[in-house]
């Protein structure tokens, strides 16, 4: 598969018409508080759907209820394995540099003040983190899980975006193509996939390419169930490359928004961290894994840190030796991942469980103005990591 920019242009007019079409005929019912009333009481695969709900909703909701026919599970059961084995390392890339790789998308950063606004951000990451961790578990598609009903909201969420911001005339589509659109969800399914293995490269984490393609292969159900259009997706690692490096060229660069987003990650993360001394350590994690043309543009600090987080990799192939070698190590370490991953999570949330809502409008303070960010072209600078993760 190749993409050009004709190609490019022509994703950035398509939205996702099952989606659009259900949020659109719940605002002309005036149902949509009726919606996100019942369907909080929806969460886990097989809860029977309330009485009351809207037929277009009901309709939906049967739709998107199972993954695509075309999942090849066993490929699945690589990336559960996959998903258990590097749990920590996962989730530090997606918290370092997914989602800061999102903010370097100008319109992108708008798009996500507008979700909940410059004012709020620890719902917008409570969100994002409760959704990935979801995905993460290993009965993620079976019954009782929360994975597929988080995915179906998230879809109508990301169309009710779409939906308010036209309706409202608070977007250009002639000049910045649709809200949330196709291309820049396929962006976004890179970010979350293929800059994640890029970060594991970085971080010095051992994979196999087996085990590679079976995340990436995951990412691509995950976007089939949140509306992307399979048939544009790349299918393979070495396409997702050029599309995501083409996507970079085309978008990437400086933005208020982008900035505002990014010191409100930092400052959140830093919370995490017990004290103060290791503050740093958040802005320098950051810079390592998307670099410093990319750290400078979100205002990214340098610390003295910035020298010293060099030396994770290292620490980190003590600690895989340690996995190889022992068979309780390894179960230890596994184990303190996963506890890791969900402290984080229950930071963010405050122990609460994140309801996905549509919402019902977007206020004046979110940061949309009438006219999108400009599109800026940059250069991309000399690679520094290998554009395949490399074998063991």
């Amino acid at each position: 598969m190749t993409y050009t920019e004709a190609s490019m242009n022509a994703l950035r007019q398509a939205g996702d018409d099952l989606a659009d079409a259900t949020v659109a005929t719940l605002f002309e019912r005036g149902e949509v508080g009726k919606f996100n009333t019942l369907m909080r009481y929806v969460s886990t695969v097989g809860a029977p759907l309330p009485e009351g709900l809207p037929d277009v909703a009901r309709e939906y909701l049967h739709a998107t209820s199972a993954p695509p026919a075309w999942v090849d599970w066993g490929e699945m059961e690589k990336a559960r394995l996959f998903f258990a084995d590097n749990n920590v390392h996962i989730s530090t890339a997606l918290s370092f540099a997914s989602m800061p790789a999102c903010y370097v998308v100008p319109h992108v950063a708008k798009l996500l003040s507008a979700t909940h606004g410059l004012k709020y951000p620890s719902k917008r990451m409570a969100e994002t983190g409760q959704f990935t961790v979801y995905l993460m578990q290993p009965d993620a598609f079976e019954a009782g899980s929360r994975f597929i009903p988080a995915a179906q909201k998230v879809r109508l969420l990301h169309a009710s975006i779409r939906h308010h911001l036209k309706r409202e005339n608070r977007w250009n589509t002639a000049e910045a193509g649709v809200p949330i659109c196709q291309e820049d969800m396929i962006g976004g399914q890179m970010f979350f996939s293929l800059l994640v293995l890029d970060s594991l490269h970085r971080l010095g984490i051992h994979m196999s390419m087996e085990g590679a393609d079976a995340y990436y292969y995951a990412w691509r159900v995950v976007g089939a169930m949140l509306g992307v259009d399979q048939d544009a997706v790349p299918p393979s690692l070495d396409e997702a490359r050029q599309f995501l490096d083409l996507y970079m060229i085309r978008h990437m660069g400086p933005s208020e928004e982008g900035v505002h987003l990014t010191r409100q990650l930092i400052d959140l993360y830093e919370e995490v961290v017990p004290g103060t001394l290791f503050d740093p350590i958040v802005s320098a994690l950051i810079r390592y894994l998307i670099g410093d043309t990319c750290a400078d543009w979100l205002g990214v600090p340098s610390t003295r840190w910035d020298t010293v987080v060099k030396a994770v990799p290292r620490l980190l192939g003590v600690l895989e030796t340690i996995e190889d070698r022992s068979p309780f190590g390894a179960w230890a370490l596994d184990r303190l991942g996963h506890l890791t991953t969900i402290f984080e999570l229950s930071t963010l949330t405050r122990g609460r469980v994140m309801h996905y809502a549509i919402p019902e409008n977007l206020k004046k303070d979110y940061g949309i103005s009438s006219t999108p960010p400009p599109n800026r072209r940059w250069a991309p600078p000399a690679p520094t990591v290998p554009q395949r993760p490399r074998r063991p």
